[in-house]
């Protein structure tokens, strides 16, 4: 699977990041899904939610530093949002701070089949190195294809 964006739609995951260190920060992806090629259309920024006391499905105890949650009244209307643009919701962006750029398994577990997931290191406040992976068939991450495009020539 290949996962096309523009080099703002990177400067807008990087500069969320940047902005939440050291917390994790967290988005999502808008765009259309054709022939393997996911091609981003929109990325938005969302805040992170996570509170471990509204976590109740878990005994671990982590901050934002480490987790990260979108509200669920923002993923419906980013479907709303993204329905009426004629998009979908095709992915979910966050941060790891001091920490490279490849799922946890917490990332695994609660993960979404056909999203991608694009994740983005931030060492001392500064963003690196982004990496996309989609889960398979037996729900284990395999890495995406980004492909950074100066523009979209077709309008859709």
């Amino acid at each position: 699977m290949k996962i096309q964006l523009t080099q703002n739609h990177l400067k807008i995951i990087k500069n969320h990041a940047q902005k939440t260190y050291p917390e994790e920060c967290c988005g999502l992806i808008l765009g259309h899904i054709n022939n393997n090629i996911k091609k981003v259309i929109e990325i938005i920024p969302t805040e992170n939610v996570w509170n471990t006391e509204a976590q109740t499905f878990t005994t671990e105890t982590h901050s934002k530093n480490r987790r990260y949650a979108i509200a669920p009244q923002v993923m419906l209307q980013t479907q709303k949002f993204a329905r009426d643009r004629n998009l979908n919701i095709i992915g979910i962006f966050h941060s790891h701070p001091n920490y490279p750029a490849t799922p946890s398994e917490w990332d695994r577990i609660y993960a979404w089949p056909e999203y991608s997931y694009m994740i983005v290191t931030v060492e001392n406040s500064k963003a690196g190195e982004i990496n996309s992976f989609s889960l398979d068939e037996n729900h284990q991450f395999q890495p995406e294809i980004i492909e950074s495009i100066e523009e979209y020539r077709d309008n859709i």
